[in-house]
């Protein structure tokens, strides 16, 4: 299955485009409130416990109106609270929540907001429907009060919730304080849903509104939108849920969406077969062309990460020096005869040149250190061995070394896999770091994907990833388990890998960004979000091929 990422005008073309085609603004709303309810009553148990739908003005506030009904037939106490007034002679989800006979309480007759405070204090769920993708522009006026509310409140039911006993044992080992349910369904602590995006935030720009509603979870329709994407506003959606809204993937105006987000379906169609008369030649064979004196972590990293994606054969270039702990660390791999002994130089990349048909995909660039010569000789190599030049990914010390090297997107083979963090690649962009961070990431690994003809990675949370002829993914992954020294090598590895095994270029960095990610996320459950090494992330790869394959 693939998920667009919007746009809120490309969301906005793409419902109008579907209500011209005949299914109907109101069958979306109805889809959109019935799934946001389904949402819930999956994670939590509603029956019984009160929940407190906030409706805006607008579409928003009428998914709202159809999750509150929804929710209210599953058992729930429901009562909405409206910012404006809504006409039930003239919107059909308001005449069925009056007829159902449910609590509707008005902002307009709420004095000093005594109503809804009093409604927060008695509130397992709030269902936020005010605005959806409608901020566009600091929020004021008398909007700007209710919601200064709404914080208030919130923040004083989740203090009373955790406010604990006046009694402490010393020695009681640590309760893990997050989980909002406890073992039988029911909610725990106060819980904020909101319905497609947490109200405040802006859904193109990621920016967040001081008075926004952070929600534990995020129920989004059709697609995510790319402010889900975009810190600080990222931060503020919880578990984020896209909903079907049944708008046509085959309309224009979905298919010119140009962003998509990588899934789980997605990845595993890109998985590489393995035969069961398969053997180590079938699985391919990657030559890692990395370490120096000073780091001798990264190239067993990569290599651990090559290894954990299912390659065949591993070869590591090394310098003499690195050799003999590399091989007792990695006894699976084959070790060129470098003579370079601190820092690879012009005579490993001569003896590497000379056999580059024996390997499916290279791997240049972690840990190479102050290996100018190595590079240069070996790019020149590049250029002469023409159609002989295997699939190639350069990363780290690699993407340092190309910056400093006059034309080197035309040096590389087309399609080559850059893998930069924003440092690097503000060095290979030559903006400073500081442009990079404030750049829209899409945009810009779109524009150098373009420009440089060559497969970009940019790393980070929610790694984006784009092909020189447009395509471009995210990664549905931030975790900060996965921000420790070696964790980017192990990534180089694993794409290097896959591509050994005959994925393209393009498919080959998609799947190897979800793998990496999603051992991260698997590693989460058993660490937390710290304290994971990069050699044990690599190991956790192989989980991941393991849970994707089912």
């Amino acid at each position: 299955m693939t998920i667009k990422v919007f746009s809120v005008a490309e969301m906005v073309a793409a419902e109008k485009a579907a209500d011209a085609a005949g299914h109907s603004y109101a069958q979306m709303m109805e889809l959109a409130g019935s799934l946001v309810a389904e949402a819930v009553t999956q994670r939590y148990r509603v029956d019984g416990r009160q929940v407190l739908i906030l409706v805006g003005p607008g579409n928003n506030g009428g998914d709202g109106l159809v999750a509150g009904r929804r929710l209210a037939e599953a058992g729930a106490l429901v009562a909405f609270y409206l910012f404006k007034p809504r006409d039930a002679q003239q919107d059909t989800n308001m005449a069925r929540v009056e007829e159902m006979g449910l609590e509707v309480l008005l902002a307009e007759y709420d004095q000093r907001y005594r109503v809804l405070r009093h409604r927060l204090r008695i509130t397992d769920i709030v269902v936020d429907a005010l605005l959806g993708t409608g901020v566009s522009r600091p929020i004021t006026g008398s909007l700007a009060a209710l919601m200064e509310q709404m914080v208030a409140g919130i923040a004083e039911r989740k203090g009373e919730l955790s406010a604990g006993s006046a009694l402490v044992s010393v020695a009681a080992p640590p309760v893990a304080p997050d989980d909002p349910t406890a073992a039988d369904g029911r909610v725990s602590r106060l819980v904020v849903v909101a319905v497609d995006c947490p109200s405040g935030l802006n859904c193109d720009t990621g920016s967040l509104d001081p008075l926004a509603l952070p929600a534990d979870l995020t129920v989004t329709f059709a697609g995510p939108k790319r402010g889900h994407f975009k810190f600080p506003g990222a931060a503020a959606c919880g578990e984020l849920v896209v909903a079907d809204i049944g708008i046509d993937p085959a309309l224009p105006a979905m298919a010119k969406v140009p962003l998509e987000l990588v899934t789980a379906g997605w990845a595993r169609s890109l998985m590489p077969k393995r035969p069961a008369d398969g053997h180590k030649g079938t699985f391919g064979t990657v030559l890692i062309a990395a370490g120096s004196i000073r780091y001798w972590g990264a190239p067993a990293l990569a290599a651990r990460g090559a290894f954990r994606s299912g390659v065949g054969l591993v070869t590591l270039a090394v310098p003499q020096r690195l050799r003999p702990a590399l091989a007792g660390q990695f006894p699976e791999a084959t070790y060129p005869l470098v003579t370079d002994t601190d820092v690879l130089g012009v005579a490993t990349a001569n003896l590497l040149l000379s056999s580059l048909d024996n390997y499916r995909t290279v791997l240049v660039g972690p840990g190479l250190g102050d290996a100018d010569s190595f590079m240069s000789a070996f790019l020149d190599g590049l250029k002469e061995a023409k159609d002989a030049v295997p699939a190639l990914v350069v990363d780290a010390d690699g993407l340092n070394l190309l910056a400093a090297t006059n034309g080197w997107p035309r040096r590389l083979p087309p399609n080559t896999i850059l893998t930069p963090h924003p440092g690097e690649m503000a060095r290979l962009s030559g903006l400073s770091l500081s442009a990079v961070r404030d750049e829209d990431r899409v945009e810009l690994a779109r524009d150098k994907a373009a420009d440089w003809g060559h497969v970009v990675v940019l790393k980070g949370a929610y790694t984006v990833i784009a092909a020189p002829d447009g395509r471009t993914t995210i990664l549905p992954f931030a975790n900060p388990i996965l921000s420790v020294g070696g964790s980017g090598d192990v990534l180089a590895g694993i794409i290097a890998g896959l591509g050994a095994q005959g994925v393209p270029a393009y498919e080959s960095a998609v799947l190897g960004g979800y793998l990496h990610g999603a051992a991260g996320e698997l590693a989460s459950d058993f660490w937390g979000d710290a304290g994971l090494l990069a050699s044990e992330l690599a190991d956790w790869v192989s989980h991941a091929r393991r849970a994707l394959m089912g």
